[in-house]
């Protein structure tokens, strides 16, 4: 599948007032400053669909994106942003996870952990929430061109590692790069076969 358009809809502060469930989504989120935007602009060919920004927590909406005008990609905040406030922690946590967890449409969520970095307590929270929901989402890599192919294997192996502590069957893994433009094949082709299977 290419993708020949991508199309900004809407942002919305609650799952209910997002664009009607009549298309399959598939939701991207990770922790604040994960190159999440930087992925999304790879991903569809363009350069400011998402917004880039230096400061963490750019995203505070869900942001709906028509793409090939069939299904949604969808731009989620991202979570564990230190200098927010209670106030606005709370409710992003809450618009996430009612979106997360009553979004009838949402198919597959694409969880970006930062590929330099051991595991970490927020990511693996957050995965191990999604596994006891019985939510299906695929774990991203980002920023692989930041680091040695040693040193990518084995940040997956100690993510493997550490799920196999509680999970019988890992969920698929994507090692990604915005700049090398690494993990979009493979990222649409996961993409094109999930709609072969969702009725939307």
């Amino acid at each position: 599948m290419d993708i020949i358009s991508s199309d900004f809809v809407k942002s919305s502060d609650q799952y209910t007032k997002c664009p009607k469930p009549d298309k399959a989504e598939f939701g991207f989120i990770g922790r604040s400053n994960v190159g999440k935007s930087s992925l999304i602009n790879m991903l569809t060919g363009r350069k400011k669909l998402a917004k880039i920004s230096s400061t963490p927590g750019k995203t505070q909406l869900i942001n709906h994106f028509l793409i090939n005008e069939k299904w949604y990609l969808v731009d989620l905040p991202g979570y564990g942003w230190a200098k927010a406030s209670k106030t606005s922690k709370k409710k992003w946590e809450i618009m996430i996870r009612d979106y997360i967890l009553k979004r009838e449409n949402l198919v597959t969520l694409f969880v970006l952990v930062d590929s330099r970095l051991e595991p970490q307590k927020i990511d693996t929270e957050f995965i191990d929430w999604l596994g006891e929901q019985g939510l299906p989402f695929v774990i991203v890599f980002t920023k692989a061109d930041k680091i040695s192919p040693n040193k990518l294997q084995s940040a997956v192996a100690q993510y493997r590692r550490h799920l196999k502590k509680n999970w019988e069957e890992l969920p698929p893994f994507i090692l990604t790069s915005s700049v090398n433009r690494k993990g979009k094949e493979e990222i649409v082709n996961f993409i094109e076969a999930t709609l072969k299977e969702v009725p939307f």
